[in-house]
């Protein structure tokens, strides 16, 4: 089939080379010009795992991109907006461009095609769609569907090859729009087996912000229990373990940290609560997974007054500026709260992100950010770990030690054993265990 993108960014990119790799033709469109070039050079303006080999592998074949829309979607099946949904100051989004890319796609199109949300959009989104195209005269040649994206930054191409399930939704069971979705994803469906779930408009849209608000709620409720281990003695990895051994609970989300960040869960749970306000329905429960997530932030700074004392006229190494490991994004991570705070108590801040590190140099202009690892803690006061990259659990920790002017370690991500660090001499303060202070492990409420 043949197939346009309408923004190119993380969903819209991923997207484009995924339905290459199943076979089809796409077209990448975005209204950035500089971006088109260096697509059309081969190059994602962005990082991900795997994107830029699979981009190398399509361009120019099944992949091309254009700026002239009116040529793109001649003979198109599908047009996939994957526009930008920002976030307003109330929590709501911002949908200007989903209007605007429909009205460009109805100005633009002379055969029937079906246009296809897949964009994070709010629930009714797809209604004020079907009222642009009713308006422009082309509802009816043109469909609407909903294909909402569950894409891990990380591991997006991966999660775009093997999904756990294909959502779309339909204005009309077994019409057109259906059948051109199924007809997309068969080759996928064929290969993997993902569950493909049909639905109305409004279910579709809703399902992808009821997914990550879920997630979310289960990485603040697990860091809620690993403030309740730390006051008791108890270990929160082994918490999380006997938990997740219940299949109605499952293992993943429940790593307790310095909390989560990125795009998606952020932006969803403020939109998410914006819907609620909006049809009176009461999700306040989600005001407070927003609260202990920030209040992490709170802790670790906490944690590192606690292990060094006075911050001020010290230098703090930082590893990871990265909301997570396998991008270079720092929307809403950790470290945009942490290093300003870690400053504002008077340390010098020295970070190192295998990823991030050139984009983060324009974000946090007053930090040293330094080429590798090691460098960043070289004669550092204490390491405080923001990012679990698999390489600096891979380092050695004696050359850690060695490094370090002093052996302390603050970690947001729980990357080491507590016994491990404990040998090793270090004070070692995480999250939901017992510290360890100058090599001794220190359980709080035991006798």
């Amino acid at each position: 089939m043949k197939i346009v993108i309408i923004g190119c960014g993380h969903v819209g990119l991923v997207s484009a080379v995924g339905f290459a790799e199943l076979g089809h033709q796409v077209v990448g469109m975005d209204s950035d010009a500089q971006r088109i070039e260096l697509l059309r050079a081969g190059q994602p303006w962005f990082y991900e795992p795997d994107l830029a080999e699979l981009l190398e592998q399509h361009n120019g074949n099944r992949i091309t991109f254009a700026t002239d829309l009116k040529e793109a979607l001649v003979d198109a099946d599908a047009a996939f907006i994957c526009v930008a949904t920002p976030t307003r100051p109330d929590g709501r989004l911002n949908l200007v461009y989903v209007e605007q890319a429909t009205h460009n796609v109805a100005e633009s199109a002379t055969t029937p095609l079906v246009i296809v949300e897949k964009s994070t959009v709010p629930v009714h989104t797809s209604k004020r769609i079907i009222e642009v195209l009713e308006m422009d005269g082309k509802l009816g040649m043109i469909e609407v569907a909903s294909n909402p994206e569950f894409l891990r930054e990380g591991a997006a191409v991966r999660d775009t090859l093997d999904p756990d399930r294909i959502v779309i939704g339909v204005r009309t069971r077994g019409g057109t729009a259906e059948q051109v979705l199924r007809g997309i994803y068969a080759p996928l469906v064929e290969r993997t087996g993902a569950p493909l779930l049909v639905t109305d408009l409004e279910t579709a849209e809703l399902i992808k912000h009821a997914s990550n608000s879920f997630l979310a709620m289960k990485i603040s409720y697990i860091n809620s229990v690993a403030a309740v281990c730390e006051k008791t003695g108890a270990d929160i990895d082994e918490v999380a373990r006997g938990m997740g051994l219940d299949a109605r609970i499952g293992p993943h989300f429940l790593s307790a940290g310095v909390g989560y960040g990125g795009s998606c869960f952020p932006k969803d749970l403020a939109a998410f609560l914006a819907q609620a306000a909006d049809v009176g329905a009461d999700m306040s429960i989600l005001d407070a997974v927003r609260r202990i997530n920030r209040e992490q932030r709170d802790r670790i700074i906490d944690k590192v007054k606690q292990a060094v004392w006075n911050i001020d006229g010290k230098t703090i190494a930082v590893w990871g500026l990265a909301f997570k490991p396998g991008t270079d994004d720092l929307r809403e991570a950790p470290s945009l709260d942490v290093i300003p705070a870690l400053q504002a108590e008077g340390a010098h801040v020295r970070a190192f992100d295998p990823a991030a590190g050139q984009i983060a140099k324009s974000e946090f202009p007053t930090t040293d950010i330094v080429a590798d690892a090691m460098t960043a803690i070289e004669g550092a006061d204490a390491l405080v770990v923001l990012t679990e990259w698999r390489e600096f659990a891979a380092i050695d920790i004696q050359q850690v030690k060695d490094a370090l002017r002093r052996p302390i370690v603050i970690d947001g991500r729980n990357l080491w054993p507590v016994e491990a660090m404990a040998a090793a001499g270090f004070t070692y303060l995480s999250f939901g265990r017992p510290d360890v202070v100058a090599g001794q492990v220190k359980r709080a409420g035991r006798n």
